[in-house]
Formats: structure tokens, C-alpha cells, sequence
């Protein structure tokens, strides 16, 4: 049973050393902001990690089972653009950039269920965010339904 237990801990730890490692070798796509792009989205809660203005944009092959549902195919991208919260004349506007994350269906990612999740800083570095504790977690509690896709479609009207 021990030895059972053992093995046990040494896959997960393997998976996610395995999802921390194409995360850390992740760039963002090229030309992501010709994708389809939400309407701007606000989050005013000073205590998340999601505190400011961000668009979302889906590339074409995620873009029709954003629309309708389902699984989404491999290969399918999400990037999110964050800035913070400038106020201009009472009204919340987008001020600088203060991270971008990027979601991609890869079916080798077992330990973020078949996606590969990596924060970048605003100048497209990586983040060194934690692909299981920063993303998968809240993916897994708030979208299992939607194949870990958050956003909804409603937010690109």
C-alpha cells in the first residue's frame, strides 16, 4: 500500500513539473489580436488576481464551440489581455498593461486537464504564474462544464 501511495505522488509531482515546464517554454502567439476580441470586461475587486479592464480573444478554431458549446478541438487558444483601471472623467478606462495569460488545449497537460495555462508579463515575458494553484484550480471549480472555458460567448455582443 505504501509503495502504492508512493507511485502515486511521483506521477502527480511528474505531472505537474510536466505542466510547469511547457508552460515556462510557452511564448504567445503571433497575431493574437486579429483574433476575435470581447467587448471590454471589468473586474473591480481590488483582492483578485483578475483586478482591472481585459479583453479576451479566441482563435478560429476555439471561436465556433465558444459560440455553441462543447468540447473545444486541440490546438484551441485563448488569450486574455489585462490593464488596470484608469479613471478618466468618472468612467473606468483601460490604463497601462499589466499581464496577458494564455489558455491552450494540449491533451498532454494531464495535471490542468488537457490544457496548457502561462501568464506573461506585459511585455510578454513569462510570469512564472503556476499553472495548477493560479489557473487550472479556478478553471476546474468554476468551468468544469465548459471544458475549463470561463468566459462565455455572451461577452463578445
Amino acid at each position: 500500500m505504501k509503495k502504492i501511495a508512493t507511485l502515486l505522488t511521483v506521477l502527480a509531482l511528474t505531472a505537474i513539473a510536466t505542466a510547469a515546464l511547457a508552460a515556462g517554454k510557452t511564448t504567445l502567439p503571433k497575431g493574437y489580436a486579429k483574433w476575435e476580441k470581447s467587448k471590454q470586461q471589468i473586474v473591480t475587486d481590488k483582492n483578485s488576481l483578475f483586478h482591472g479592464i481585459h479583453y479576451t480573444y479566441v482563435d478560429k478554431k476555439a471561436f465556433p464551440v465558444y459560440r455553441s458549446g462543447g468540447t473545444y478541438p486541440e490546438g484551441s487558444q485563448f488569450v486574455i489581455e489585462y490593464f488596470a483601471i484608469k479613471d478618466v472623467g468618472g468612467k473606468p478606462t483601460a490604463g497601462k498593461k499589466s499581464m496577458v495569460v494564455l489558455m491552450r488545449k494540449d491533451k498532454k497537460q494531464k495535471a490542468t486537464g488537457g490544457w496548457l495555462f502561462a501568464g506573461f508579463n506585459a511585455d510578454g515575458r513569462l510570469s512564472g504564474v503556476d499553472p495548477v494553484k493560479n489557473c487550472y484550480e479556478c478553471h476546474l471549480k468554476m468551468a468544469k462544464t465548459t471544458d475549463l472555458v470561463i468566459s462565455k460567448f455572451a461577452e463578445f455582443k
